[in-house]
């Protein structure tokens, strides 16, 4: 696999060895060796998720205050903007954002460390997203920074307005969440 550096640095794009012929293709989605490798972390992924989307849905920009969540995603289906933002009010990084294109065909994965916001707008007719997490869904402990806040800025490449869920239309500007330390 090749570690592609984002522009906030803990934030990385996985690129697989992709062997393919008039057949098809194959390649290894995920090695748990070669990940803490290349990562440089010793983790334990607890939560396998599956999610589908139509276009134009924006979900997120989801994190857990505690039981925080890294994340590995990817897309199996479609393409989705996927972004993660930093909220280590600590970090040099603090609400700044990094985002990519994760699709079927580029078969990229990102990893997002704890202490990031995550989000993914469907670029596609419908987009099957996939992602693996280090801790166990709490929505007790579930926070949502709103998608457009301003101090964060993402340049969502969106055309008109987003489809959102209930929860992600009360997502709170970045100045006004519970963010890490």
């Amino acid at each position: 696999m090749n570690i592609v550096k984002t522009t906030i640095p803990d934030v990385l794009i996985i690129e697989p060895k992709v062997f393919g012929d008039e057949r098809g293709f194959f390649f290894e989605s995920f090695n748990d060796r070669h990940f803490q490798e290349q990562i440089g972390l010793e983790l334990h992924f607890a939560q396998d998720n599956y999610s589908r989307s139509a276009r134009n849905v924006l979900r997120g920009l989801h994190y857990q205050i505690k039981q925080p969540q890294a994340k590995l995603v990817r897309v199996v289906v479609g393409e989705v903007f996927d972004v993660a933002v930093d909220l280590r009010r600590n970090s040099s990084t603090f609400g700044k954002w990094a985002g990519t294109v994760l699709s079927a065909e580029n078969k990229r994965q990102l990893w997002i460390p704890t202490g990031f916001a995550h989000g993914f707008l469907v670029l596609t007719e419908s987009a099957d997203f996939l992602y693996k997490t280090t801790d166990y869904y709490a929505p007790e402990h579930e926070r949502c920074v709103i998608w457009n806040d301003p101090d964060v800025g993402i340049e969502w490449p969106l055309k008109g307005e987003p489809i959102l869920a209930a929860k992600d239309r009360l997502g709170k500007r970045l100045r006004d969440a519970e963010v890490f330390p």
